[in-house]
């Protein structure tokens, strides 16, 4: 649901005091929005995003630069492949959609590829919209929309995301397409690779079934969107497309579960002292303490998927938070926080002994002081 506009417009403007003056904000894509989802318990990951952080910026300007993020190299050789795949109106691409998801419809020839420039991110958001009514009201044709703009509402703030294609099946139904620049080796690919670009389709498809919702009212029956997604790559170690189907459904599921679970950005803002601001040109004491303002919820996983993750691991360490040893330690422990409390309960100076996870860890500590007392006879 969008705020009402002066609502939105005062979140807006507090949003963008907390970016520093003249900052321009950074846009929230699909990769960063699959992280945030992926820990939606990281109230200060959620308001850096929703205010247009820089955060490799902010990271640099606290001492503890990330080297999270693409090489440049990666970024043009995936922008040349992407290129490839898209050339002749997508004939290629549109053939392979055809070949992995549509057998049964006939094959694309003369589809329409629209242009979709617009100004601004809620232009081109409208004009992508507009470009999927008029396919649903004529089905029958393949429809290529080639770097639409979708928006989706994410605590409160809408995120605008770009992805690398849309195509329109002639039964009307919309599909999701991925191009990556890592191979797929034999027909198949690093799993982790392809997990996270599943995660970052099924961002896509949750934007694209809000687009569908709103046309449902106005066409029947409502575009259906596809939960398999053409996830499109470089065959074996040449430059030419191969592609593979993803059901994403279950990534689908626990994205929309996780972006549910997030603290309203609103919520978090009204939160922060009056005159918080995350400019990096700030000096290093004012803005560390600006930062550390907002909880952070640290995970290993963190360090894959978030510029700020150096720091904040350094802030879990020197607090000697138990979730620097990764969510299944945490889970394992129960209500022991910290390391200092597990060492305790371990050796019997605190804990509750009926609680199962300080048991474990006597028990643990009692079959350790066994093997070193036999292992010195």
């Amino acid at each position: 649901m969008p705020l009402p506009r002066t609502r939105g417009t005062a979140l807006r403007q507090r949003l963008a005091e907390l970016r520093g003056p003249d900052v321009p904000a950074k846009a929230l894509d699909a990769r960063a929005l699959a992280a945030l989802a992926a820990n939606p318990g990281c109230a200060r990951r959620a308001i850096l995003d929703g205010a247009g952080v820089n955060k490799a910026a902010l990271a640099s300007a606290l001492g503890a630069p990330s080297a999270f993020g693409q090489s440049q190299f990666a970024l043009t050789r995936g922008n040349a492949f992407e290129a490839k795949v898209k050339a002749d109106g997508g004939a290629e691409l549109l053939r392979l959609v055809h070949d992995k998801l549509d057998r049964s419809a006939e094959p694309p020839a003369d589809a329409r590829v629209p242009d979709l420039t617009a100004a601004g991110p809620r232009g081109r958001t409208a004009r992508t919209e507009l470009e999927l009514r008029e396919a649903a009201a004529h089905p029958g044709a393949w429809t290529l929309l080639d770097h639409p703009m979708l928006a989706l509402d994410v605590a409160g703030s809408p995120a605008f995301l770009e992805p690398d294609a849309v195509v329109v099946h002639p039964d009307g139904s919309w599909t999701v397409v991925e191009i990556k620049s890592f191979p797929l080796l034999d027909g198949s690919a690093d799993p982790a690779k392809v997990g996270a670009a599943a995660r970052q389709a099924a961002v896509y498809v949750l934007a694209l079934e809000e687009v569908a919702a709103r046309l449902g009212a106005e066409v029947a029956p409502a575009p259906r969107v596809r939960h398999r997604v053409l996830l499109v790559c470089p065959r074996d170690f040449s430059n030419l497309p191969a592609a593979s189907a993803v059901d994403i459904r279950k990534q689908r599921a626990v994205t929309a579960r996780q972006l549910a679970r997030l603290t309203r950005i609103e919520d978090i803002a009204g939160a922060l002292p009056e005159g918080t601001c995350f400019s990096p040109e700030l000096p290093a004491e004012e803005l560390t303490a600006a930062v550390e303002s907002v909880p952070a919820t640290y995970a290993p996983e963190c360090l894959s998927a978030c510029e700020l993750a150096f720091h904040c691991r350094a802030r879990s360490r020197q607090e000697g938070a138990v979730t620097s040893l990764g969510r299944p330690v945490r889970a394992e422990l129960g209500g022991l926080t910290t390391v200092e409390d597990v060492l305790a309960a371990a050796r019997g100076e605190a804990g509750d002994p009926d609680d199962p996870a300080v048991a474990a860890l006597r028990r643990a500590a009692a079959l350790r002081a066994e093997a070193l007392e036999a292992a010195c006879r």
